[in-house]
């Protein structure tokens, strides 16, 4: 019996890259004998809304063409669903693909997974009643996110590059309460990252070693350093050297409570709220195509 795909497609992510790749995505998964009935996205409620129409239908699985922002609306409704998920990574950032080892700049070969079918359970976590696929940023990292989210230049990862350069001019370090599995951290700190995975930012390792299906929430903490030094440890992110550096602390844990006045949190590069924030874990909560 032939497999029924639903292809739900974010035309305008990656500034119209996922309208570019969905028909030659569609016409893979058919070529491979899959049935698929297509679904474009207009608005952010579609996908949530489509996500919900999928879940009912019975179909056997749904390829989201999208990036971290679409995949975040489609998790809400497809967490503890059990319905297999794959990702054809068409954003700019593009983390949750990434983590999960979906190919970044093939899409026939991310959906070839699709069609492989092979699928594993991995981790969400999950603060102020949503589920969070990647990382929740809170302080420098989250008003650089900002800023990029404003930019309509440059495209791609560079926007985070720029954008880190133009908040590190007027940046000081903020006052946090960490609390960890009941331990509370008091510490000044450039930013505090709560994760899943390992990346954000378009591949900055900023919780390097973080394993999706381990039950655990991976923290690390960037200790006050002066804007030069801050500078230097961001090209260390992409490859996790970052990690022993005296500035960056990390831990694991179950459940964090951030606490820090005037900040907003970013979540899959999205705006989360103003901390304080308690972030807690879901284990195996999202079947995907992987």
């Amino acid at each position: 019996m032939s497999r029924r795909i639903a292809l739900v497609v974010n035309p305008t992510s990656g500034r119209g890259l996922g309208a570019r790749v969905a028909p030659r995505v569609r016409a893979r998964l058919e070529s491979a004998g899959l049935t698929v009935d297509e679904y474009a996205t207009t608005c952010a409620e579609d996908v949530g809304r489509i996500s919900a129409e999928v879940v009912a239908s019975g179909a056997d699985g749904v390829a989201l063409v999208g990036g971290d922002g679409t995949v975040h609306l489609g998790a809400q409704v497809l967490a503890k669903s059990g319905m297999p998920f794959g990702v054809i990574p068409a954003g700019t950032g593009n983390d949750f693909a990434r983590g999960i080892g979906v190919p970044l700049k093939d899409p026939l070969a991310a959906a070839d997974l699709i069609v492989k079918g092979d699928t594993r359970a991995v981790d969400l976590a999950m603060a102020n009643d949503r589920y969070i696929t990647t990382v929740v940023a809170g302080g420098f990292d989250s008003l650089v996110n900002k800023r990029a989210n404003e930019m309509n230049w440059p495209k791609g990862n560079s926007r985070y590059t720029v954008a880190t350069l133009a908040e590190l001019r007027t940046f000081n370090p903020l006052s946090y309460v960490v609390t960890v599995d009941g331990k509370v951290i008091e510490t000044d700190a450039m930013l505090v990252a709560v994760g899943t995975g390992p990346t954000y930012g378009g591949g900055l390792q900023i919780c390097a070693g973080a394993e999706i299906d381990d039950g655990l929430l991976d923290i690390t903490i960037i200790k006050p350093v002066s804007r030069l030094t801050l500078l230097q440890l961001f090209p260390k992110l992409s490859k996790g050297t970052h990690v022993g550096h005296p500035a960056v602390h990390a831990l694991r844990g179950s459940a964090v409570r951030l606490e820090s006045a005037g900040v907003t949190a970013y979540a899959d590069g999205e705006i989360l709220g103003p901390l304080p924030v308690d972030i807690g874990i879901s284990p195996g909560a999202l079947t995907v195509f992987a």
